[in-house]
């Protein structure tokens, strides 16, 4: 099944509406799945995620995380780079509790370092994430996402690497992807290159869980600049979920448009319209 999910509480969630309120305005709307954004800090209430956990499944929603910005696996400091690492494990930790499958991370910045040194720094810092998993978070996936500048480490071909090497798999966001190359990967063509890279990769069953983030987005030649609605932007929205639809794509799709749920259901509602007209 492939599910899309709206990134955080929607917007018409009752006011004061936390995450618990704004699962059961989601499930009112008729969205199957969420993205919690623990983007500025990670909660620390076990009974909190509890809560979530216990509304989620009591509601059908599937959860994910996007764990804080404030990580640098990357980083030359020892300070700034076991920080970074704690930020991972926490929001690993807590996505555990609370019963989400799959947690989104902004890996690193490259700091005008070689690629080949900033992957390798990501690597020996993930290695160190890992050793945590059974322990911390045996159920959840760690997902580094593609992302919009080329001063970050985040390209299609670095996440799917160190996914395969520890046994995870990547946060693919086809926006990202097409502010980094400043108007490319915009296309049938392209997805599916994309979508045949990812299964080379990682084998035709990771096709049945994937975690992807998808969004209007507004761009430079330096990369990423801001999220827009799917219908204010050049993204051909339409044809992605198309591509979805006949490459049988199953997991979550986060709609991170900043219309949340208007656009989550937009997308939804053109998806279940190709599935009843074939």
């Amino acid at each position: 099944m492939l599910r899309f999910a709206v990134a955080g509480t929607p917007h018409s969630t009752p006011a004061r509406g936390g995450t618990v309120e704004g699962l059961m305005q989601a499930h009112r709307l008729g969205i199957n799945a969420m993205e919690i954004e623990w983007v500025q800090s990670v909660p620390k209430s076990p009974e909190r995620m509890a809560e979530i956990r216990e509304t989620a499944e009591a509601l059908g929603i599937t959860l994910t995380v996007h764990a804080p910005y404030f990580v640098n696996l990357n980083s030359p400091e020892k300070a700034k780079l076991a920080a970074s690492k704690r930020r991972v494990l926490d929001a690993l930790a807590m996505a555990e509790l609370c019963g989400a499958r799959s947690v989104c991370v902004h890996a690193a910045f490259n700091l005008g370092l070689p690629p080949e040194q900033v992957f390798e720094n990501v690597r020996c810092a993930t290695e160190d994430i890992m050793k945590s998993k059974a322990k911390l978070f045996p159920h959840v996936n760690l997902a580094y996402e593609t992302m919009g500048k080329p001063t970050q480490f985040g390209t299609l071909e670095d996440v799917l690497k160190i996914s395969k090497e520890f046994g995870n798999y990547p946060c693919v966001d086809p926006a990202h992807m097409h502010a980094r190359t400043n108007g490319l990967i915009n296309s049938t063509k392209e997805w599916n290159e994309m979508l045949d890279l990812y299964e080379n990769s990682l084998g035709k069953k990771a096709l049945k869980s994937v975690h992807m983030h998808f969004s209007g987005i507004a761009y430079t030649v330096k990369g990423e600049r801001m999220h827009l609605p799917l219908q204010k932007s050049d993204a051909r929205w339409k044809d992605f979920i198309g591509v979805l639809k006949e490459k049988k794509i199953e997991g979550t799709v986060v709609c991170e448009s900043p219309l949340l749920e208007e656009d989550t259901l937009l997308m939804q509602h053109t998806y279940q319209k190709l599935i009843m007209d074939n």
